[in-house]
């Protein structure tokens, strides 16, 4: 794990994605052979985009800078101006993205409830494909997202999914920034959990502790149309080898170890029960209500812990630098704030 062993050390619960290279990383990425990727003539790149797609099961992979562009780019190549897709209301695509389809693709999401699991109900989903007319967008795409929120989506769901779309002449999207975190935590394969997918988002500066970086996964035909739309989106990076080698470096080092981040979570989550009210524990993901606003906030911040904005409910992030010993001084600072 992480860290330099000091006793108060930061310890940063805001996200997955605060992780700092590893020494090995950085080495790797001053290493890395490099060319213009815009011309195809990246071979880390290449590499890197090939391996994501054999391990979902896909043909080809588009390296591109964020796991936002990634999915702005899918919805893109998917569906045209003025037409529809369909997913979860609280799905990082329609909730955390700025409403890029929306704005920059001029893409209309329709979205749904989400259910306790993680899941949009299929009999939801098969309504919201209605008949063609003219004065309703015409829905091309389902996405869906898994992990969500920390959530695994059940087994078999994707394909269901995949059935449902295939009967409408749909496609599916899959945003699966936290799918090893899936994999990981149901000893499936990436290609097993991404089954049924027509394209597949996967972060690599998450759990896996890499700079930046995503990488989209489809067909040869999509991702070729994924690479025009990169370029409209000012995804086309140069020499990008150098943040591809950390990606490459994360999927050989820093997968396997995503287990810790599991337990650590849910260590952390029993340490917290007694002092508030944890309301669930998925994947690296403690959600509790955290009453205190601004107060606790700083409580925690002159103790070297951050955290998002507290609230009733507020996600607690574990990642490859939180260490086991950082679960107690978490816990010593909320009692002593509570208590």
């Amino acid at each position: 794990m992480g860290g330099n062993g000091m006793a108060n050390r930061r310890i940063d619960l805001r996200s997955d994605t605060v992780t700092l290279p590893t020494p090995a990383m950085r080495r790797i990425m001053a290493e890395a052979e490099v060319g213009d990727d815009v011309h195809g003539e990246d071979p880390t790149v290449t590499r890197l985009e090939q391996r994501v797609a054999d391990m979902l099961g896909l043909e080809a992979g588009l390296f591109l800078p964020s796991g936002t562009q990634s999915n702005l780019t899918a919805l893109m190549s998917h569906c045209g101006r003025g037409e529809a897709y369909i997913t979860g209301e609280t799905y990082h695509t329609v909730a955390s993205e700025a409403g890029g389809a929306a704005v920059v693709g001029s893409i209309v999401p329709i979205t749904l409830p989400v259910e306790e699991d993680g899941t949009v109900a299929l009999d939801r989903l098969r309504a919201a494909i209605r008949p063609e007319d003219f004065h309703r967008p015409v829905p091309r795409l389902i996405a869906v997202e898994n992990t969500s929120l920390g959530r695994v989506l059940p087994e078999g769901y994707m394909e269901e999914v995949a059935a449902l779309a295939r009967e409408h002449g749909l496609r599916v999207h899959l945003d699966g920034a936290r799918l090893l975190n899936a994999a990981i935590a149901t000893g499936r394969t990436p290609a097993s959990v991404a089954a049924g997918a027509d394209s597949v988002s996967l972060c690599l500066s998450k759990g896996l502790g890499a700079p930046a970086g995503t990488v989209l996964a489809g067909d040869e035909a999509f991702i070729a149309r994924a690479r025009r739309a990169r370029k409209m989106l000012g995804g086309g990076m140069r020499q990008s080898g150098v943040l591809a080698a950390a990606g490459l470096h994360a999927l050989d080092a820093h997968v396997e170890r995503l287990a810790d981040d599991h337990e650590l979570a849910a260590a952390l989550g029993e340490r917290l029960a007694p002092v508030v009210e944890v309301q669930r524990v998925s994947t690296n993901m403690v959600y509790a209500g955290l009453p205190g606003g601004a107060e606790l906030k700083r409580h925690l911040e002159d103790r070297n812990i951050v955290i998002a904005s507290p609230g009733p409910v507020t996600r607690l992030v574990v990642h490859r630098d939180i260490e086991p010993g950082d679960v107690e001084r978490v816990g010593a600072a909320f009692e002593a704030f509570y208590n």
